[in-house]
């Protein structure tokens, strides 16, 4: 499979969120931050899977606009729209440029997400944010 019919299946899984099945597309060693907001990130299946759960599993809607999906060798870069819905009736539309880097054995070893993250800080509701606080580290 070429890296991205990988990308376009993972994404499938994401919106999905069927997690125990997102986390077989990363490597071991694999990177996913957030640019600009998480200088450390997560690493691994593990970390990367607990980090997007915190986000997006309390979201009442999960939706995905994929734009222009961009492949060159190893890297597949994504502009996509995620529209977010919460219980509690906000709904924002959020822009993505995701980056992905596919390994030489068919797993994304680095994600780089690129957002306007005022975006979603200035839309999203108290108790979310309240949420995310805490961090997913808080819940290894």
């Amino acid at each position: 499979m070429n890296a991205k019919d990988l990308v376009v299946r993972y994404w499938d899984e994401h919106f999905a969120r069927n997690w125990e099945q997102m986390a077989t597309f990363f490597s071991e060693d694999a990177h996913y931050t957030d640019v600009g907001l998480d200088a450390v990130g997560a690493t691994g299946p593990e970390e990367i899977i607990l980090r997007l759960r915190l986000g997006i599993e309390p979201l009442s809607g999960y939706f995905h606009f994929p734009k222009n999906i961009i492949s060159e060798g190893s890297f597949v870069v994504t502009e996509h729209v995620e529209q977010w819905k919460f219980h509690t009736g906000e709904t924002i539309d959020h822009p993505f440029t995701s980056v992905m880097e596919i390994n030489d054995s068919g797993l994304i070893c680095r994600w780089h997400d690129y957002s306007h993250l005022g975006n979603l800080l200035d839309q999203a509701p108290r108790w979310w944010l309240e949420h995310i606080t805490n961090g997913w580290r808080n819940h290894l």
